[in-house]
């Protein structure tokens, strides 16, 4: 039976579907295949188990730990990347090599050809392939492996210290050199990376991605370190720097597609002791929740805060370290709302997303457009709510403060470990406590703990509890969750992140408190005989209904 009839007898394509794949082919050579693939007619899957039923070829799904580190070596990795194959082991028979392709016999006789070895095809989707080439052979491997052999003698030249910044320009400007970046920083968002670190050592060229908080050695192959400054040269190209400056730190950005989706990108480059290190900022606004909810905020906390959001006037301040998702709080709390009422400002370092309805400025310290300059003009456009990116400052906050005084609702973002270390923060900074106790309204401090995988977690009691803290309040028979690790996480058991809150309220005590200077341990207790629910307390909770792990939470929150 031919390929199209068994699709129809399958039900997975129609007689119809099938008549007129046949009258599309690009050209007479175009496989029935190849043509049902290119317009969607018929998932791959689908298509390799009707093949593997003709051809008598089994279908496998690839796992990490099923491949043969040995055959590595053994396959070119030019053939690997060039037909789309991946050894998986050795047989009785020979070595097993996966292809999604079956009909190209000419790459399975090359293969068997260079290593001399019967080989033994098996079926996987091409995606699953190209998943396991990136994982032992590196992301962009084909590409390094072209640049290495076309690169001839033009490495030595670098080496030995010939200076030549035309030459660096060129090599940025090579398609090999394009295609790279392009896969790094591909690679890069399919993983839902937020930042991309390039890091030059000694012998080294290093590439790393954060994801979900959490720094990633990526798999690139070790030849990259020859191509160290035309990869510099092609990102400070994007970002419209200056290629001759190798001594001062730069910044910039730039922005791609990918996937159908305009995804901004910002540049930091320091020269470091082994060349320039360079980290990108992958802002996709389109995997980004803006919604309180989706942040993880719910319950009290939740009822609390769109009470604070929705004030007329005062200080809401939300704290946190770098990353912890401050920013995105305060966009999902102009979100909620924003309305044709409401004139809102934003003053911000740089913008990160674009909020529609909102009028959105960035500072530009280099013209002197500082936080405290441009708040001090927002108050001549007669703003309801404003937002200061961030108080660093005694300038910017004591002008945050007059704003909130005159009537206006003021969000901005301070960099402490809690919510209760603010106001004396406020007051180191030579803020004046009787202006901190009648502006401030409340204090929202914040981390990201990453979410159990929901493929792969699972529920378990833990063999020894007294490793548990004892703040979490473990009873014997509670069950707790783990992620097992699958090919939907990266084997790491765990797939995105949520927030932990706590919101400090000012009420009449605690301002009396700042007004004598109290301590934060002092205003942290008093707020928790208020009903203050601390981060580390949220975690916990997270941890009983299997969104997290106790480590994790321990990773993010102190005692």
């Amino acid at each position: 039976m031919a390929i199209g009839e068994a699709l129809v007898a399958k039900g997975l394509i129609t007689a119809q579907q099938l008549k007129d794949a046949l009258a599309q082919r690009l050209s007479p050579a175009e496989r029935l295949d190849q043509v049902l693939l290119r317009q969607a007619l018929v998932e791959e899957k689908d298509l390799l188990e009707v093949l593997s039923d003709q051809l008598m070829i089994p279908v496998v799904e690839l796992r990490e730990a099923d491949i043969d580190r040995d055959l590595l070596g053994l396959i070119p990795s030019r053939l690997v990347h060039k037909y789309c194959l991946m050894p998986i082991s050795r047989n009785g028979k020979g070595v097993r090599v996966a292809t999604s392709d079956p009909y190209n016999m000419y790459a399975l006789d090359e293969v068997r050809t260079c290593i001399n070895t019967p080989v033994e095809p098996v079926l996987a989707t091409k995606a699953e392939i190209q998943r396991m080439i990136r994982v032992f052979y590196g992301v962009g491997g084909d590409v390094i492996q072209a640049m290495v052999s076309e690169a001839g003698d033009l490495e030595i030249l670098d080496e030995h210290k010939i200076e030549s910044e035309d030459l660096d320009i060129q090599m940025a400007q090579e398609a090999s050199v394009i295609k790279l970046v392009n896969e790094i920083l591909i690679e890069a968002i399919d993983q839902r990376a937020s930042d991309i670190h390039f890091e030059p050592f000694e012998g080294d060229f290093q590439v790393r991605y954060r994801i979900d908080g959490v720094l990633h050695v990526a798999n690139v192959p070790a030849e990259i370190r020859r191509f160290q400054n035309a990869i510099v040269s092609r990102i400070k190209i994007l970002s419209n720097l200056n290629i001759a400056e190798r001594r001062l730190p730069q910044d910039g950005g730039f922005k791609i597609r990918a996937h159908g989706r305009e995804i901004d990108l910002r540049v930091s480059i320091i020269t470091m002791a082994f060349g320039e290190g360079i980290v990108l900022r992958i802002l996709d606004r389109s995997s980004v929740q803006l919604d309180l909810l989706s942040l993880g905020m719910e319950g009290k906390t939740s009822e609390i805060f769109m009470d604070l959001i929705t004030r007329p006037h005062g200080i809401l301040l939300v704290t946190g370290p770098t990353g912890s998702g401050k920013t995105t709080t305060l966009y999902a709390a102009l979100r909620t709302i924003v309305s044709p009422e409401l004139k809102i400002l934003t003053i911000e370092d740089p913008i990160e997303y674009y909020l529609d309805g909102i009028n959105q400025t960035q500072i530009l310290p280099k013209i002197g457009l500082t936080f405290a300059r441009a708040l001090r003009s927002f108050l001549r456009h007669d703003p309801d709510v404003i937002l200061v990116g961030e108080i660093r400052d005694k300038e910017t906050a004591e002008v945050a403060i007059n704003a909130s005084l005159t009537g206006h609702l003021v969000f901005s973002t301070l960099h402490t470990n809690d919510a209760a270390t603010a106001t004396t923060r406020l007051l180191d900074m030579g803020v004046e406590p009787f202006l901190v106790s009648s502006s401030l309204e409340a204090v929202v401090g914040q981390r990201l703990v990453r979410v159990l995988c929901k493929h792969c977690k699972e529920a378990y009691e833990p063999d020894n509890a007294t490793l548990l803290p004892p703040d979490f309040g473990y009873q014997r028979g509670d069950k707790l969750w783990r992620g097992r690790g699958c090919k939907d996480c990266r084997n790491t058991g765990f797939s995105g992140r949520r927030a932990l809150f706590e919101l400090l309220v000012m009420t009449d005590e605690l301002r009396e408190m700042v007004l004598q200077h109290a301590s934060a341990s002092q205003l942290q207790k008093a707020g928790c005989e208020h009903g203050l629910v601390l981060m580390r307390e949220a975690g916990w909770d997270l941890c009983r209904r299997g969104f997290t792990t106790a480590q994790e939470v321990l990773r993010v929150t102190k005692v």
